[in-house]
């Protein structure tokens, strides 16, 4: 293995890229954190490593995190609403997938999480959404798991507005 940096060419490059596995310094290493692409499904073969040299990163991973960050904004804006607001959407026209999520930290996670889901596939809205919580004692030491389902759906701008 070479030990000069792939990018400025500088001795004794000690970190490795995730993608081409040439040798980079600290320097020019491009580094992302563990839970960057977190609420993916699957996430791919090529974002799962934490250090890329500089033009993989620019290649590879940049354009990823840039288009999973506008899902993530999407998915904040996504109108949710829960099962006991059934009047509200009775008329909507579901979707026929049903959106699960399981083992998350709290609410709000759950809640995101489904809204995740729900923006990647294009939609604005999720309906029918339940969540619950499920009491894990281990010892005297208690947490919970939170789990939920949503229906996704498309709802106008109009309808939005007026709900």
């Amino acid at each position: 293995m070479e030990n000069s940096c792939c990018v400025c060419q500088k001795p004794k490059a000690t970190l490795v890229c995730g993608i081409c596995k040439s040798a980079v310094c600290k320097k020019c290493a491009q580094f992302t954190q563990e839970d960057s692409f977190s609420f993916l499904a699957k996430v791919p073969d090529d974002l799962t490593h934490g250090t890329y040299c500089g033009p993989c990163f620019d290649e590879k991973v940049a354009p990823e995190l840039t288009k999973y960050d506008d899902i993530m904004e999407r998915a904040k804006n996504i109108a949710v609403f829960f099962k006991d607001q059934a009047k509200e959407t009775r008329l909507v026209k579901r979707s026929n997938e049903i959106f699960r999520v399981k083992d998350c930290a709290d609410e709000d996670e759950t809640l995101l999480r489904l809204a995740f889901f729900a923006a990647q596939k294009d939609y604005n809205s999720l309906i029918d959404v339940d969540i619950t919580s499920e009491k894990i004692r281990t010892g005297a030491y208690q947490t919970q798991r939170w789990s939920g389902t949503g229906v996704p759906a498309n709802l106008s701008d109009r309808k939005i507005s007026r709900s």
